[in-house]
């Protein structure tokens, strides 16, 4: 337990950041889904289009902090492979 006011703040502010992380990062898991679903389907166009939507979104969650940015790129890298060897 914190006995610090400094420690105790830090402890609240923790738990609201907690909160907020969580449902950036569910938000970043939906937009991949999205594109995995799509690639999944066998459509390029729609894999594609979901790709181009997920992109600044996991950039996004580079910026703030949710994500590493060598994560991001790596499964960028891997959904946009996926996606060329379609059709």
């Amino acid at each position: 337990m914190a006995h610090h006011a400094s420690a105790k703040k830090r402890i609240r502010r923790n738990a609201r950041r907690a909160v907020i992380n969580r449902s950036r990062r569910s938000r970043l898991r939906s937009f991949m889904k999205n594109v995995e679903l799509a690639i999944a389907s066998g459509d390029k166009e729609a894999a594609q289009s979901a790709f181009k939507n997920a992109q600044p979104e996991l950039h996004r969650g580079v910026r703030v902090g949710v994500m590493h940015r060598n994560t991001v790129a790596r499964k960028l890298s891997r959904l946009s492979s996926r996606i060329k060897t379609m059709g």
